[in-house]
């Protein structure tokens, strides 16, 4: 008669559990602002590292610096509403993401983008959607000096910065100086903070 479990039936019999917990567990337990700003810190993990290895300096375009990796959030079209954002390299300076010049999320492989009509498809992560898939209804960034809801770019050098100066050779206007906090705000009044700190660009929650 066997006495004993082996290793692998043990770690098989956690991921059994583990997987109809996460089945039945109801909806409704689920916490959204959390989840999003899980997602969120990895993903401005993951932009920092790319912005590392990825540096747009080029002696030859003045406004090089208009490519660096941003996260952006933006209002959906009036007749849809809500909330999404995108992480993009503006590639053709345009001010304008697209889903070619998006960021890919690590664990999903789907562009972190969406357009203004806030559509779901297989192509496109879901966390994008902060309204439609997670209720938050606002979004408040402490460091935002643009006129939207705001950015935040990253530099190889581990800096970060509110805004993308339009003119050239100001590639260090709109540094961020001091911690900016990003303040997610759901419709049940629900909200949680992540924080993104100057010169290393590294993040906590509060």
């Amino acid at each position: 008669m066997k006495k004993s479990f082996s290793l692998l039936e043990i770690i098989l019999t956690i991921l059994l559990i583990s997987f109809i917990y996460t089945l039945f567990l109801p909806k409704n337990k689920i916490k959204y602002p959390d989840e999003i700003i899980n997602r969120l810190e990895l993903y401005i993990s993951y932009v920092r590292f790319k912005a590392f290895i990825n540096d747009k300096f080029d002696l030859e375009d003045p406004l090089w610096h208009k490519k660096r990796w941003t996260i952006k959030f933006f209002r959906c079209r009036e007749s849809v509403g809500g909330i999404y954002y995108s992480i993009y390299s503006d590639n053709n300076e345009t001010g304008i993401p697209s889903a070619n010049d998006s960021l890919k999320d690590p664990l999903t492989k789907k562009n972190i983008y969406s357009s203004n009509k806030c559509e779901e498809n297989s192509s496109n992560s879901k966390f994008v959607l902060l309204t439609k898939n997670f209720g938050i209804t606002d979004v408040q960034i402490s460091c935002n000096d643009t006129t939207s809801l705001g950015q935040l770019s990253f530099g190889s050098d581990g800096k970060v910065y509110s805004k993308l100066s339009n003119y050239a050779n100001e590639s260090n206007e709109y540094e961020v100086n001091k911690p900016c906090f990003l303040k997610f705000i759901s419709k049940n009044g629900e909200n949680k903070e992540l924080v993104v700190n100057p010169y290393t660009s590294y993040t906590n929650k509060k």
